[in-house]
């Protein structure tokens, strides 16, 4: 009986060790930052960061209308800053798409083209020089930090999943600057914008 045992776990053994070998490959199936890789994962990411390179250009020229629209120089001097910060990410975003091998594509993004749409509506429907325009339009410029920075985390982890360690660093740098612009307009809002707001008849 003893010797039954050692028969079944020896057996036991043999396929556990067998399994383990079995599963080497894909734990090692990451891809250096000068290969290319075919998997569904892979064609999602350079999917996703084509989107958000369109979206990043469509903000560029969205900054413009909102900053000729906003009535403090503390919000048009951000909108001014945000725009300079903006072409910034797309650059960075190119070196992304060289890094993996990619050439950079704009992939029409109906996310951003709502969010401005609706900013857009803000400024349509707010008094022209009022500080009611200024939080209206604050609001706006958060909804899009917020898209930006669900987009960039997604796409940091997923480049730390792949093993495109570089391009992690890149879009991490991008996640932090919208983090801290979205920081930045609540500062203007709650210093400078909202109670006067309230005050308007």
């Amino acid at each position: 009986m003893a010797t039954k045992i050692l028969d079944t776990n020896s057996i036991k053994g043999a396929s556990e060790s067998t399994s383990g070998a079995a599963k080497k490959p894909s734990t090692s199936s990451k891809v250096n930052e000068d290969g290319k890789e075919d998997s569904n994962l892979h064609k999602f990411f350079v999917s996703a960061l084509k989107d958000i390179y369109y979206a990043e250009n469509a903000i560029i020229e969205a900054l413009d209308k909102m900053q000729e629209a906003a009535t403090t120089e503390e919000l048009k001097d951000a909108f001014e800053d945000h725009q300079l910060q903006t072409k910034k990410h797309v650059s960075r975003l190119e070196k992304v798409f060289k890094l993996l091998d990619e050439t950079p594509e704009k992939k029409e993004c109906e996310a951003i083209k709502g969010i401005i749409k609706e900013g857009e509506e803000v400024i349509k429907s707010t008094e022209d020089g009022s500080m009611t325009r200024d939080a209206a339009l604050i609001i706006a410029a958060q909804k899009v930090e917020h898209y930006e920075i669900a987009t960039y985390g997604g796409l940091v982890q997923l480049a730390l999943t792949m093993g495109h360690d570089k391009a992690a660093d890149l879009l991490e740098k991008t996640l932090q600057e919208e983090e801290d612009t979205d920081y930045n307009l609540t500062e203007i809002a709650e210093n400078y914008i909202n109670f006067d707001a309230e005050q308007e008849d």
